[in-house]
């Protein structure tokens, strides 16, 4: 057979994926590559080599959506090739969860819903970013607005519970909300919670734009349960501008976490960006986790 770079490419995504489903010689295993895409770009996600996707909550499970179109959804997740495993964007801006404007009993009812409907969707992850949802007014008392938080998400986590559906909390950057701004912060939130349906994921992209040390992921490990990766200037995929993700993934490794990493960023020229970010990515978790732990 005549090699070609298509044939490379492919023999590469399967050796690459093989690796990953399995056990490289020291019984190591390696966390398992997901990409932000949605149900739209679905076939080329799978053929770019990623067996999962994440989507979003306005578009999947939103209570804005009749039942009808939610069982629409459901048969266009039924019939993807990737496992929908995850889904951002969870509260709108609109609906406050963080501040003085709290409407409990319409966050919980929310909630319910969408939790409700992840759980029928197969849906594993809710990713709690939501920034506007969580800022807060600038002169408003943090202290009070953080113990009110850990309250509100405790309630959240026992309706996660109930739908066996993990809720992400996601730090985020300055740019984007004034409340929960570092993965340190966002720990201490998880911590106060102390909930198994209530953790932590850790944005390596959010880090770097806040300057955030990759040790913070291993003060933080115990609370660790998805992490999201993106370049750090235009939060392109991986490969686009060649960032070294490296000791981000080796604070990982460092935590044994062998957990799910999704690329989240902006996508130019999708058949060019997604393959390319499968195959730079994983060669870096595969150089990382191949190296011996230090202490």
């Amino acid at each position: 057979m005549k090699i070609t770079k298509s044939n490379y490419r492919a023999f590469f995504i399967c050796l690459i994926y093989t690796i990953f489903c399995g056990y490289i010689s020291d019984k190591q295993v390696y966390p398992r590559l997901g990409i932000v895409s949605g149900l739209a770009q679905d076939s080329l996600a799978y053929a770019s080599g990623f067996k999962m996707i994440g989507e979003s909550v306005p578009k999947l499970l939103s209570p804005t959506l009749t039942d009808e179109q939610f069982k629409v959804n459901l048969k266009k997740i039924s019939a993807a090739k990737c496992k929908v495993l995850s889904c951002n964007l969870f509260f709108p801006s609109s609906m406050k969860i963080a501040g003085p404007d709290v409407d409990e009993v319409k966050v919980l009812a929310y909630t319910e819903t969408v939790l409700s409907r992840a759980r029928l969707a197969g849906v594993k992850f809710i990713v709690l970013g939501s920034s506007g949802a969580r800022s807060i007014p600038v002169d408003y008392n943090v202290v009070k607005a953080k113990s009110d938080f850990v309250g509100l998400c405790k309630k959240l986590a026992q309706i996660a519970g109930k739908y066996k559906v993990i809720i992400l909390l996601e730090n985020l950057e300055t740019t984007e909300t004034n409340f929960i701004t570092s993965l340190k912060s966002a720990a201490e939130m998880v911590r106060g919670v102390n909930h198994p349906n209530f953790r932590l994921n850790a944005d390596i992209f959010h880090m770097m734009r806040e300057g955030e040390d990759p040790d913070e992921i291993i003060e933080a490990g115990k609370w660790i349960a998805f992490s999201e990766i993106a370049e750090k200037q235009n939060r392109s995929l991986p490969g686009v501008m060649g960032d070294d993700f490296k000791p981000y993934l080796r604070a990982l490794h460092k935590i044994n976490y062998k957990g799910f990493i999704f690329i989240e960023g902006s996508i130019k020229n999708a058949a060019i960006e997604m393959p390319l970010a499968f195959e730079y990515l994983s060669a870096q978790i595969a150089e990382v986790y191949s190296e011996k732990k230090t202490n």
